[in-house]
């Protein structure tokens, strides 16, 4: 099996995969999901509040580790089997004006579209509408991951009321059309900052294009098919280059002709050291090693961080009164907003854990799954604190925050209680 006839294969499994995602449940969250609108992000079937987004730089650091080892590891893999721009690329360049309309050499990428008969006019029109459909629906399927599909439905029964996501989808698209119909390869070639740093990352184990130097002088029959199949336009026979997105085009293409001699391409994705040296190359170097390791730790401190998720969520602010005093009793004053993460309804209650303080004033929440209220909270002290001769002005008092129907589900909080200094 060729290469491209994986590519394809690949580029359909990622293209359902990526549709099929925002409609996966686990535990009615969704299985990748960050809502703006609830301020929530859903992972692996977990949901966690703006207020426990702490497990977020974890998996920020282990996606940009792991694209650094990847690249370490298998070059530019991502760009020629992954990354939207070159599928989406392929469904223009080599489906729609090559396979469907036929107006593309699909193994001569280097020859221009010929666009001046009428026929060929109209054929580019309808590649150019077929095309607008399918970044539409590409922008509508990117939203599902910031807008979970059920609410997306239900907001465009009243579009009008939603325009900033009709907005969102249409410059999305706009966006697409531009980039893939009048950009181009350009994107990879001028743009992308992944093509920047890929020299840095590559080493004599990196796996990549490698053009067999040592048999190439005197095996190459200079066909140019590897030349013409490559859709950034380089010749890998001048070497690795930052254009080169591994697609591996032109091994098919070299394998194709130099089969037919009876001999092994010149073209292969495979190491320097392999191919140039007869060495036998190791994924697990040095520098691969440390990016494992750190890769591991960056998922274990998410780990970590997870398994700590709060069971109620609890913002506790004070007022813009610093403090009350009245015959020699201290008061403050507070603004308790309680988030209910649980799928039932729960009534939450504050209770002080220092038998100095007692609350004057607080109304219990009743609250629906994914419900928020605030409340206002004032707590006193019995403690003369007017008359004390501390240096601090501020205690720390502990508070519980819990439900009564089942107190299991509660979250503790500190706060600061202000009182004034003796004069």
């Amino acid at each position: 099996m060729s290469y491209a006839t994986k590519r394809y294969w690949f580029y359909t499994f990622v293209t359902l995969f990526t549709f099929v995602v925002p409609f996966i449940t686990v535990n009615d969250n969704h299985l990748l999901l960050l809502s703006f609108e609830k301020l929530q992000f859903h992972f692996m079937g977990l949901t966690y509040d703006v207020n426990e987004f702490y497990i977020m730089p974890f998996l920020l650091m282990f996606l940009f580790i792991g694209i650094f080892a990847l690249t370490s590891i298998l070059g530019r893999a991502w760009c020629g089997w992954g990354c939207p721009q070159t599928i989406f690329r392929t469904i223009y360049r080599d489906l729609i004006q090559g396979t469907l309309l036929d107006l593309r050499n699909t193994t001569n990428k280097q020859k221009r579209m010929n666009t001046s008969p009428l026929e060929n006019t109209i054929k580019v029109i309808v590649g150019f509408l077929l095309w607008t459909l399918i970044a539409l629906t590409a922008s509508t399927n990117f939203i599902w991951y910031f807008v979970p599909p059920e609410d997306f439905f239900t907001y465009m029964q009243h579009p009008q009321d939603h325009l900033f996501i009709i907005i969102f989808i249409a410059t999305t698209a706009a966006f697409l059309i531009y980039d893939i119909v009048w950009m181009q390869e350009s994107f990879c070639t001028y743009l992308c900052p992944y093509s920047r740093i890929q020299t840095v990352l590559y080493d004599d184990d990196t796996k990549h294009v490698v053009y067999n130097t040592n048999r190439g002088a005197e095996e190459c029959t200079t066909c140019e098919a590897c030349v013409k199949i490559c859709p950034t336009h380089i010749d890998i026979r001048q070497g690795l280059q930052l254009e080169c997105i591994n697609c591996l085009g032109c091994v098919d293409a070299c394998s194709a002709v130099m089969g037919k001699l009876g001999k092994k391409s010149l073209i292969e994705w495979s190491t320097p050291k392999s191919v140039l040296h007869h060495v036998q190359s190791t994924v697990f170097s040095k520098r691969n090693i440390m990016y494992f390791i750190a890769m591991a730790g960056s998922l274990i401190f998410a780990a970590v961080a997870a398994s700590d998720q709060e069971q109620v969520l609890v913002n506790i602010n004070k007022t813009n009164e610093l403090y009350k005093e009245k015959n020699g009793v201290v008061s403050n004053n507070y603004i308790v907003n309680i988030h209910n993460t649980q799928k039932q309804t729960y009534t939450y209650d504050v209770k002080v854990e220092d038998k100095n303080f007692h609350i004057d004033s607080f109304e219990a929440l009743t609250l629906k799954s994914d419900g928020m209220r605030k409340r206002v909270l004032v707590i006193s002290t019995n403690q003369n604190l007017s008359q004390s001769d501390r240096r601090d002005s501020a205690l720390k008092v502990k508070l519980t925050i819990f439900a009564k129907e089942d107190p299991k589900i509660s979250a503790v909080k500190e706060i600061s209680f202000m009182y004034p200094r003796a004069q």
